[in-house]
């Protein structure tokens, strides 16, 4: 522990950097991982204090290109490249009686939402509402809601 205030803002700022560093280069999924990593390299930490520090830091919950879960910071996040389809960025799809729920990616909803709202007026869709990783999606009829579940999957399995 620090013997005075430079030395214990010195500490603080050594550790938000060796968390920060651990966050980007994705060395660790859980916040017990993180402790551990964070022990290895001389810091006496304890899951409590991680989960403050990744709430500092707005570190979030993401899924990488090999489907696991880790922290990252927001500004890793980036747009997926050109060439990379969509397809990927869906986590799940589900419907009950009354609408289809798509899961994406961290800020994929509103980019898949918009391509759902470009269909013909043939479509069982009606509208689209998007958050950040979450799509809810009407149907023109819940009568139909079975119809609209399979266009939705059927259009998702085919976008590039």
């Amino acid at each position: 522990m620090a013997n005075n205030p430079e030395d214990a803002s010195q500490d603080a700022n050594n550790l938000l950097a060796a968390l920060s560093d651990i966050l980007r280069n994705g060395q660790a999924s859980t916040q017990q991982e993180i402790c551990q990593e964070l022990a290895n390299q001389g810091f006496k930490i304890n899951q409590s204090k991680i989960s403050r520090l990744l709430h500092k830091l707005a570190a979030i919950k993401v899924k990488n290109s090999q489907g696991q879960i880790g922290y990252r910071l927001p500004g890793e996040l980036a747009p997926p490249p050109t060439q990379a389809p969509l397809a990927h960025l869906i986590i799940k799809i589900a419907a009950n009686e009354n609408l289809v729920v798509i899961q994406t990616s961290p800020g994929s909803a509103s980019l898949i939402a918009r391509m759902l709202d470009f269909q013909d007026s043939q479509s069982e869709i009606l509208a689209t509402l998007a958050g950040d990783d979450t799509i809810f999606v009407a149907p023109k009829s819940v009568k139909r809601i079975h119809a609209t579940f399979q266009e939705v999957k059927k259009l998702l399995a085919s976008i590039k």
